[in-house]
């Protein structure tokens, strides 16, 4: 296995990676991506295949200058605009009606693709050594939990990856916030490390909602998705009454009178950016320990309350059916 030390060396080879139609796992602010030269169909093709990523789940393009944004979107929309100008580069993902440059693989056939520009510097000096967009998903297998750290790339992915590229902790913790323009209006198609609250500040009130759920044109509108191996619930009484050995994730104080066999806390002092943060590395660490079930607290959805709890959601959909 290739895991590497992200330095200026080290991202050169990975750049070179890329350029050849390799594959390479690299850090952003928000979690790990598995990286592939976004304009190269066979190389993206790679993408799916090693994370077993259903072909109808399209990709985010990753661009490192904003001025990148007119080959792949001829868009022109003065809030779009604001926001990035605003935002980028962030945790923001715009998705726009696309040009033809942009492959069908990476928007899986639809007319508008997803875009943005990470704000992590190893992510944005092997953007720009390529010298073409990365079309990345998070570095894990579909559906598992998302990788935070360079080791998480390792565990899922290890032999599938051409490089890993070791850039420490993510800051953000969970994925982008994804937006649509659609017919004029903003939608938030998935909550993420921007919250609703300062996008609303920018530019006013915008729409919640999947514009057509048959047919998803941006990563994260599946209702099952970040899942640890081990069963995942939100956290009930009735549960406590099953001889299981169980673990438990609050979000900053434990109020419950039980004697769970380990206990993780997303934020002692209830900061939800700590708490984001934190959130897929300690559910990294609960799965480790052979449990046989992982309860989670449920915690406000505001701000990035939101994100966590649509990860949460998502991950603990895959026990409840």
């Amino acid at each position: 296995m290739n895991l590497v030390k992200a330095n200026s060396a080290s991202i050169s080879r990975a750049a070179e990676i890329i350029k050849n139609g390799g594959l390479v796992a690299f850090p952003t602010e928000t979690v790990y991506g598995l990286g592939a030269d976004g304009l190269n169909s066979i190389a993206v093709a790679k993408i799916f295949e090693a994370k077993k990523r259903p072909a109808f789940n399209p990709l985010i393009l990753h661009i490192a200058d904003k001025s990148w944004l007119k080959k792949f979107s001829d868009i022109k929309n003065e809030k779009i605009d604001r926001l990035i100008e605003k935002f980028w580069p962030g945790p923001l993902t715009l998705v726009l009606p696309k040009t033809e440059i942009v492959p069908d693989i990476v928007t899986s056939g639809n007319t508008t693709v997803a875009v943005r520009m990470p704000n992590h510097s190893v992510a944005l000096q092997l953007i720009k050594e390529c010298g073409t967009p990365i079309a990345a998903p998070s570095a894990n297998k579909f559906g598992h939990l998302s990788p935070t750290e360079a080791s998480h790339v390792a565990k899922y992915l290890g032999d599938k990856v051409d490089m890993i590229l070791d850039g420490g902790k993510c800051s953000v913790g969970v994925e982008s916030t994804i937006i649509q323009l659609h017919e004029n209006e903003i939608y938030l198609l998935r909550p993420g490390g921007l919250s609703k609250e300062d996008i609303e500040k920018e530019i006013g009130e915008i729409k919640t909602g999947v514009i057509n759920p048959d047919k998803p044109n941006a990563p994260g509108q599946l209702p099952f998705h970040y899942s640890p191996q081990t069963p995942l619930k939100f956290f009930n009484k009735k549960f406590l009454d099953e001889k299981k050995k169980i673990g438990m994730l609050f979000f900053k104080e434990n109020k419950i009178d039980f004697p769970f066999a380990g206990t993780k806390f997303l934020s002692l002092s209830g900061d939800l950016r700590e708490a984001a943060t934190n959130l897929f590395s300690m559910l990294h660490e609960l799965e480790k320990e052979n449990f046989d079930l992982i309860l989670v607290e449920p915690i406000e959805e505001k701000g990035l309350g939101r994100a966590i709890m649509d990860r949460l959601k998502k991950a603990t959909n895959k026990y409840n059916v």
